[in-house]
């Protein structure tokens, strides 16, 4: 079994209000069009947001993105064997970088799979189960992955200001 975390806790001080009301819904939408993924798990911290997916409080939001993911990977039942990390504010996530990325993961159980667009490396990433105790808290980025190229797709994007939301 694969599940999805969708990190949404942040406080979102630059965009001036909840972000997470306005881009998490269309983000949880989109992690539902991978055929990979058979549970979506939110973590939220900051602001309490309606989703239509299964949400996690996580009290320690404030120490990190990593903290966030410690939240969302405990709420995973003991039967998932992988983990699919996604930003709550990167509304132009492709469900197929998904899927590529949980391929990947099938083809070669590397701990750790990330998608790249035009070589660079953002999210999705895979965690395989094995792993979930390794994540600091200032999360994942610094740690090695295997790079899987989704250079045909757009990026998922980084909504950090309202103004983003118009380009």
């Amino acid at each position: 079994m694969i599940s999805a975390v969708v990190l949404a806790a942040g406080a979102s001080t630059r965009f001036g209000s909840p972000k997470q009301a306005v881009l998490l819904e269309p983000v949880v939408q989109r992690v539902r069009g991978s055929a990979a993924i058979d549970d979506i798990v939110v973590v939220l911290g900051a602001h309490d947001v309606e989703t239509s997916a299964r949400s996690v409080p996580c009290p320690d939001w404030e120490h990190g993105p990593g903290a966030s993911l410690r939240c969302g990977l405990a709420a995973l039942g003991d039967e998932v064997e992988a983990a699919v990390v996604v930003l709550g504010d990167g509304p132009a996530l492709d469900p197929r970088a998904i899927d590529r990325v949980v391929t990947a993961w099938r083809d070669g159980r590397a701990e750790r799979v990330a998608a790249t667009y035009g070589g660079v490396r953002l999210h999705p990433l895979l965690l395989a189960r094995g792993v979930w105790d390794q994540v600091p808290d200032s999360g994942l980025r610094s740690l090695p992955a295997q790079l899987v190229p989704c250079d045909d797709l757009d990026p998922p994007g980084d909504v950090d200001f309202a103004d983003d939301l118009i380009r």
